[in-house]
């Protein structure tokens, strides 16, 4: 019996929210599908993914789409990056690499990790250590 895209990809995302030990929830599953179902990366806002979610015939209020992403995050499904300090994406790709935010049209990319180097970081202030170092290039068309 052939699987059908739609449970194929309802299959992908409980299997995502079962490694971090999530319960799949309607909503969860919901949005979890319509982050990884197709088996690609994504970078989204919170507002974008709840755009997503309006489209399915699952009902996600705002508010539960970012207590979801705050989960997602939680549980090492998702990382944030903050870009100016008020605007947050999330990206389903959690290794570490660098970022494109394409200031135009507010675009999150992943940029090509061989070709940026950094050489050596500072010293952690004592009694701390370095969690993770976010590499963000801002690009803007010329003018």
């Amino acid at each position: 019996m052939t699987k059908t895209r739609d449970q194929i990809e309802h299959n992908r995302a409980a299997s995502w929210l079962q490694t971090a030990g999530l319960r799949p929830t309607r909503q969860r599953l919901t949005l979890a599908k319509l982050l990884v179902g197709d088996g690609h990366n994504r970078h989204v806002t919170a507002e974008s993914l709840h755009e997503a979610a309006a489209a399915t015939p699952e009902t996600v209020s705002l508010a539960t789409v970012y207590n979801t992403l705050r989960a997602f995050c939680d549980a090492g499904l998702m990382s944030e990056i903050t870009v100016d300090g008020s605007r947050s994406y999330f990206d389903t790709r959690t290794d570490d690499h660098p970022h494109f935010y394409w200031e135009d049209d507010g675009r999150l990319t992943d940029a090509p990790s061989e070709s940026v180097r950094i050489e050596a970081f500072p010293d952690a202030p004592e009694g701390t250590e370095i969690a993770k170092i976010d590499v963000v290039i801002r690009l803007r068309q010329k003018r």
